[in-house]
C-alpha cells in the first residue's frame, strides 16, 4: 500500500471551535502550522487575536467548507450541543442541526488524515450512549477509523482534575486499526506550585462568617507524595457548588465556565490561612498556558475562557501518540 503523504515537517491543521487556542499551542509545539481558525465568541476572539495575531472566522455553521484551506488535521473541541437522534441510525444525516455536523461536513469534503476532537466526559453517556454511537457511525461513514477514551488531566501531570473524552480518528486508507492513548504518567504536582503570592491575589479572598474548615490530615503515600486529586478541607455556607474549600497540596477542581457560589468557576482554596478563589492567571497555569499567554479580557470573561478550554499538557501527550502511530503505520507499509 502507498505510504501516506503526511509529513510532520509540513503538516497543517485547522482549529475549529478554537476558544482561546489550546489545541493550537499543543500542535504548534510539534512544529505544525495552523492554516485556519473558527471561533464565534467575540471575547474569545479577542484573546485568540492577542496571542496569535490571527482573528478567527465567526460562526462555523455559516462557513462554506470549500473556502477552508487544505489541511492534514482537524482539531475541534466541539460544544456538547444536544443531539436529536431518531433511532434510525442515519449516520451523517442524524447529526444535522448539531455543531458536530460542521466538523463532519468539513472532514467529508477535505478528507484530512487525522481528526483530533474533545468533549465533556458525560458525552459518552448522553442519551444512553446513542449520541456517542451516532458520532462514531458518522465518522466511520465518512471514512475514518475512530478511537476514543475518557482521560483525567490529574493523571497526566496537570494540577487539575478534568475528565474529558478525546477522539482520535485516522482516515481509513492509512489502515491504522489500533491506537493506544498515553498511559497515565507518574508526575507529582501540587496546585501550590502554580499559585501567585498572597500580595498578588488579595482581591480574590473570600471573607465570610459561614466558612467552616475541617481538621483534615493530608497523608502522603509510601513514596512521600500528596494525593493527585482535589483534597477537600472545608465549606462555605452549605457546601454547594462553588462553596467547597480545597487544599493547595492537592489539585484544583475542574474549572467551569458557569456556575455560582462564592467561589464560582474555580472553587475555593485554603492558601496560607486565607480562603480564596484562583486568579485568572492561576487558572491559565493549571490548564497549561504559560505566563507569556496574554489575558486581555476582564476576569469574568477570563474565567469563562479557561473553564471552556482544554488542558494543553494532555493534548500534547495524546498528539505525541498520534505521531508515533502514524510513524509505525508508515513503517509497516
Amino acid at each position: 500500500m502507498k505510504k501516506t503523504t503526511f509529513n510532520i515537517k509540513n503538516a497543517e491543521f485547522i482549529d475549529l471551535f478554537a476558544g482561546i487556542g489550546g489545541f493550537r499551542i499543543a500542535l504548534q509545539s510539534y512544529g505544525l502550522k495552523c492554516v485556519y481558525t473558527s471561533e464565534w465568541d467575540k471575547y474569545a476572539q479577542k484573546t485568540y487575536r492577542a496571542n496569535f495575531n490571527d482573528t478567527p472566522d465567526g460562526d462555523i455553521t455559516k462557513v462554506d467548507e470549500r473556502t477552508i484551506p487544505h489541511h492534514n488535521i482537524i482539531c475541534a473541541g466541539f460544544p456538547c450541543q444536544a443531539f436529536s437522534i431518531s433511532g434510525k441510525r442515519r449516520g451523517f444525516d442524524d447529526t444535522r442541526g448539531t455543531l458536530f455536523f460542521d466538523v463532519a461536513r468539513i472532514a467529508k469534503f477535505h478528507k484530512p488524515e487525522v481528526l483530533f476532537l474533545e468533549n465533556v466526559k458525560n458525552f459518552a453517556k448522553h442519551d444512553n450512549g446513542k449520541t456517542l454511537e451516532t458520532v462514531v457511525n458518522t465518522l466511520n461513514d465518512i471514512g475514518y477509523d475512530v478511537f476514543h477514551k475518557v482521560v483525567n488531566a490529574s493523571h497526566y501531570g496537570a494540577p487539575t482534575s478534568r475528565q474529558r473524552i478525546y477522539f482520535v480518528c485516522f482516515r481509513k486508507d492509512l489502515n491504522i486499526k489500533t491506537f493506544k492513548f498515553p498511559a497515565p504518567i507518574n508526575k507529582q504536582v501540587k496546585l501550590r506550585d502554580y499559585l501567585d503570592s498572597d500580595k498578588e491575589t488579595r482581591k480574590y479572598e473570600i471573607k465570610r462568617n459561614d466558612i467552616k474548615l475541617q481538621d483534615v490530615k493530608i497523608s502522603k503515600d509510601i513514596l512521600g507524595n500528596f494525593p493527585q486529586k482535589p483534597i477537600r478541607v472545608g465549606t462555605i455556607n452549605n457546601g454547594g457548588q462553588g462553596e467547597r474549600i480545597y487544599s493547595p497540596l492537592g489539585h484544583a477542581i475542574t474549572l467551569s465556565a458557569y456556575g455560582g457560589g462564592a467561589a464560582s468557576k474555580t472553587g475555593a482554596y485554603l492558601v496560607n490561612g486565607v480562603v480564596r478563589r484562583l486568579s485568572p492567571r492561576e487558572c491559565a497555569r493549571v490548564m497549561g498556558f504559560g505566563d507569556n499567554f496574554v489575558i486581555p479580557v476582564a476576569d469574568t470573561q477570563a474565567y469563562k475562557q479557561f473553564g471552556n478550554s482544554v488542558v494543553i499538557d494532555v493534548l500534547k501527550l495524546i498528539f505525541g501518540e498520534i505521531l508515533k502511530t502514524l510513524d509505525r503505520g508508515n513503517d509497516e507499509k
